[in-house]
């Protein structure tokens, strides 16, 4: 208990202040088949990076609310928006794609700050520097997941010296050359030496990646051989099976950049011009949990996506809080409204006991949701992404 409540004090220090994800670590791409989305849904996600709420607005989506409880995160989302309606595709490039604007002082006065809310605005004046040019290069190497890229990009170019094999790899053509690439690199041994395996061991690591201690405790429970293989595991099929060709999210973590041909989609050109020409008028941000949202909203939600929180409510006392979300959810679903969620955990079904209150009679989750899982585990195995132990779509059935 006492290392818990001092991980826990660690890891709220880490974040309370900061932005924690400048990109967003989930694929859309999946998300779009699951979601099958339509200009009739309203559609709920917690706003991470942003990255998704306007991939999905893209795809079609009526509304997308963006939820958060970290404002900071909204306040990306705000900028990215903000962006694409008022600088041109080269400038918003460099600022997002880059995650370097040289000149960002002046484009933020002229172009950027007159349109921000105030909270946003107040925001942005005090942390324009994190698109300055400096030791760290980039956006994508600053906020707190930025910083552990940092560290794991100086590991490579100047500890492990394998700069040469990771630009190969992600520049080749299939996952057979990858393949071949890893093993002729000898990239696992180069990878996990002793020093970094301790380190993807402590919490301290983890809470820079946005781990928490509970969902650190459900891989070391549930995956054999814990944290440290569960890693292991997940970034060597990153490198070995899954292609890295249009991998962005993996790309700009271990270049700082993205590429015109690695790229999250609002940043493509044609997907721009769409923003710019109001495609991302039905994002709205709001800061609060998916629980406190959805109690306070007036409309019914057709979709929800959940990331992986659930994970980080999944033991007692926390648990309450899952349950009470969960019963928001169920209330404010439209029929057969449909929900997403990831989990480090090889079974994303833990919360199937969880027992809410529907037309006065308690069910058990169990009860209520229609699970996909044969769909859910075909695009698994498909993630770009890769670090999550499974893929849950269900359908809410009252």
């Amino acid at each position: 208990m006492v290392v818990e409540r001092l991980s826990k004090t660690w890891f709220n220090l880490i974040h309370g202040r900061n932005i924690v994800y400048n990109q967003c670590w989930e694929d859309p791409r999946l998300d779009r088949v699951a979601l099958e989305l339509t200009p009739q849904d309203r559609v709920v996600v917690i706003t991470s990076a942003g990255c998704n709420a306007i991939d999905y607005a893209l795809a079609g989506a009526g509304h997308v609310h963006a939820v958060d409880m970290n404002p900071k995160q909204n306040h990306l989302l705000d900028l990215k928006l903000i962006g694409a309606k008022h600088l041109d595709y080269e400038t918003y490039w460099k600022l997002f794609g880059k995650g370097c604007l040289p000149d960002w002082r002046n484009v933020y006065q002229q172009a950027l700050r007159p349109h921000l809310v105030p909270e946003a605005r107040a925001f942005w004046d005090r942390k324009g520097k994190l698109f300055h040019l400096g030791r760290r290069k980039s956006f994508y190497f600053r906020c707190t997941s930025g910083t552990f890229a940092w560290f794991v990009n100086y590991y490579i170019n100047h500890v492990a010296k394998m700069r040469d094999a990771v630009n190969a790899m992600l520049t080749a053509e299939n996952v057979e050359q990858q393949e071949s690439l890893f093993k002729r690199y000898d990239l696992a041994k180069k990878l996990w030496r002793p020093m970094i395996k301790f380190a993807m061991r402590r919490d301290v690591t983890l809470s820079l990646l946005g781990v928490p201690h509970a969902q650190r405790r459900q891989i070391d429970e549930g995956y054999p051989g814990g944290i440290l293989q569960f890693v292991i595991d997940r970034v060597e099929a990153v490198f070995t099976k899954i292609p890295l060709k249009d991998n962005y999210a993996w790309r700009v973590y271990l270049t700082g950049e993205y590429s015109p041909e690695a790229s999250p989609e609002y940043l493509k050109p044609e997907n721009f011009v769409r923003l710019k020409a109001g495609a991302g008028d039905q994002i709205s941000s709001h800061t609060n949990t998916v629980q406190g949202f959805l109690e306070q909203s007036e409309h019914p939600v057709s979709r929800l996506i959940l990331l992986d929180h659930m994970d980080w409510l999944s033991k007692d006392p926390a648990k309450r809080i899952l349950t009470a979300e969960w019963q928001a959810i169920v209330d404010k679903a439209t029929p057969n409204a449909r929900v997403l969620w990831r989990s480090a955990g090889l079974d994303g079904t833990f919360i199937n006991p969880i027992e809410i209150n529907v037309n006065g009679q308690k069910k058990k989750l169990a009860n209520i949701l229609q699970y996909n899982q044969t769909l859910a585990n075909e695009l698994h195995v498909k993630d770009r992404v890769h670090t999550y132990g499974s893929f849950c779509i269900a359908d809410v059935k009252k």
